[in-house]
Formats: C-alpha cells, sequence, structure tokens
C-alpha cells in the first residue's frame, strides 16, 4: 500500500493542507495518508517541534505532502526543516516555475551551504559556516543533468565564484560534470542570473546552484508566475522524496481563509507524477488552469475567493 505522510505544519498549512489532502484522496482513496504533527505550534505545547518518532514515521512513507513552518529567529530553536532535510537526506531541491512562454526548473543543493546548520553566536560576533563538499555537489550537479536530459538539455550554473572560493569549487565541479555527461551549459554569477532570469526568462532551463542562493533565485522567479502562492516543490533524496509549496507559514493571514492553495495543490500533483502517475499530475494541472480560467482567483491574485472555495471548485472539475 502507498503511504503519504501529511504535515500540516503552522500557519495558512493548516489551511491549504486540507486542500490538497482531499484532492488526493479523491485521485488515489486507495493511498494510506497518515498525519505528522512538527513546527513551531507542536514546539509551544511539548517544547519539542519535531522529535526522532517524527522522523521515524517520515521514513515510513512513500512521499510526504508537507505544509508551512514557522521558524522563530530563536539562537536555540532548530529549524525542523533544516532537520528532516538532512535527516532524510533529501540533497535536491526541484522549483519548477512555468508560465507563458518559459519553463525554468532551479535545482538547490538543499543540504548544505548556508543553510549546514554549523554556527555559532557570541556576544561580539556570530559565524555560520558554508559548507561545499565535493560529494553534495557531485550529487546536485547529476540530479540537474539528469532534469536537463529530460528537458531541452540546457544548464546554467549559478554561482558567485569572483568572491566566495567555495563557489569556484561549485562552478568548477559542476562544469566537469556537464562536460563528462556531454550536457549544453553555461555559468552566471548569481546577481546577473536573479536579474536575467527576470528579463529574459525563455532563455533558461534549468538552472542548478547552491542552498541559499538557489532560495532566493526561486522566490525572486516566483515573481514571473504571480507570487509564492503559485509555486510548488520537490526535495528528492536516494530514497524519500518530500513535496511542499515555496512559500511560508504566513502567520499574518493564518485562519482568515484567504491563502492560496495553488503552490500546495501543484505541490501534490508533483507528488502524484513522482509515484508514477503522471496522468492524474496533469489532472491537477488541467483543473487550476480551468478555475483560474473562470475567474476563480484568490485575493493575492486579484480575486475575492478563499481558500476553502478554490479547493472546492477544483474538487468539483477533478469529481
Amino acid at each position: 500500500m502507498t503511504r503519504i505522510a501529511i504535515v500540516e505544519g503552522d500557519g495558512i498549512g493548516h489551511e491549504v493542507i486540507p486542500v490538497a489532502q482531499r484532492v488526493l484522496e479523491l485521485l488515489h482513496p486507495e493511498y494510506k495518508y497518515f498525519p505528522v504533527d512538527v513546527g513551531y505550534g507542536r514546539w509551544e505545547q511539548t517544547g519539542c517541534p519535531c522529535a526522532d518518532g517524527d522522523i521515524s514515521a517520515l521514513k515510513t512513507a512513500d512521499a510526504i505532502l508537507f505544509g508551512a513552518i514557522t521558524t522563530p529567529p530563536m539562537k536555540d530553536y532548530q529549524s525542523v526543516v533544516l532537520r528532516i532535510r538532512k535527516a532524510l537526506d533529501l540533497y535536491a531541491n526541484l522549483r519548477p516555475v512555468k508560465g507563458e512562454g518559459f519553463d525554468i526548473m532551479i535545482v538547490r543543493e538543499n543540504t548544505e551551504g548556508m543553510y549546514s546548520g554549523i554556527e555559532e553566536i557570541g556576544p561580539d560576533r556570530s559565524t555560520t559556516l558554508r559548507v561545499v563538499s565535493r560529494k553534495g555537489t557531485e550529487r546536485i550537479a547529476q540530479a540537474a543533468i539528469r532534469c536537463a536530459r529530460q528537458r531541452l538539455g540546457k544548464l546554467t550554473i549559478g554561482h558567485k565564484a569572483n568572491v566566495l572560493k567555495s563557489d569556484v569549487f561549485f562552478r568548477d565541479i559542476c562544469i566537469a560534470e556537464a562536460q563528462k555527461a556531454g550536457v549544453t551549459y553555461n555559468d552566471k554569477y548569481i546577481d546577473a542570473l536573479g536579474l536575467d532570469i527576470l528579463q529574459h526568462p525563455g532563455a533558461y532551463d534549468v538552472i542548478v546552484t547552491t542552498n541559499i542562493f538557489g532560495d532566493i533565485l526561486s522566490d525572486v522567479s516566483s515573481y514571473l508566475v504571480g507570487g509564492l502562492g503559485l509555486v510548488p516543490s520537490a526535495n528528492i533524496g536516494d530514497r524519500y522524496a518530500l513535496f511542499e509549496p515555496v512559500h511560508g507559514s504566513a502567520p499574518d493571514i493564518a485562519g482568515k481563509n484567504i491563502a492560496n492553495p495553488i503552490a500546495t495543490l501543484r505541490s501534490a500533483a508533483m507528488l502524484l507524477a513522482h509515484l508514477g502517475d503522471k496522468e492524474g499530475a496533469a489532472r491537477i494541472e488541467s483543473a487550476i488552469s480551468s478555475v483560474l480560467s473562470s475567474g476563480i482567483r484568490t485575493r493575492d491574485i486579484g480575486g475575492s475567493t478563499g481558500t476553502r472555495e478554490f479547493g472546492g471548485a477544483v474538487l468539483r472539475l477533478l469529481g
């Protein structure tokens, strides 16, 4: 039996995940869905945002549908997202950005870089260690190359090698892997790439970059399609897979039934495609497009429809 872990998390995760779960249950009632409670809300109740047992539960799933997590700026609070990514070794973060005239896949290294979690905070200085390893770089480059081969075959390497020696290391390994694979590639400084992707999105196919740069670049790129409420992502490892919207927990709008569930629905579509149901994934995307074309939209994209109501419209089309 296919097992799907459902993690609502915090904030608007409690609103958008149930919408996507109902869609998955409609398309695949034979799957086993089970909840895993982690996040800031869990920490407030128990003092532990993510226990060892939660990680063990996630490891029993064939795929994970993940909402949004609040990470407070507290020096004694461990990021739940970083812990899960490391524990499940979800090293490839795939963030598609697709619109009229462009179809970009940003492949972000997901377990090291500036988000390695190796930090010290003192009274006069704080330090964050940026880790870029050969193993980590080779495997994210190889993941990006696999994506490129399934698409247009063009790879762009985003880096800041003119300033950071660790990015010289990253760039050179990515180039070596691309050359070995015979994939067409180029490389760009990440700041110039951030501007050019907005000006000429159709020029890009697959972009591979480090952890923090990929995080920022994908958020910037969401402008091309209408904002963070529309952009999904996949976190893929050799054994486990987690799918989540790019947006955060948005505590300022949580509980108001105004959050956009499209990013989460598209994440659910990526989950189905990963499990081999490409037809189901396409049906979700088609239903989203049809609902939008009918004029039903949430507030962030110019409408007045609520989270649940938008989800209901998608469900009616699918049903």
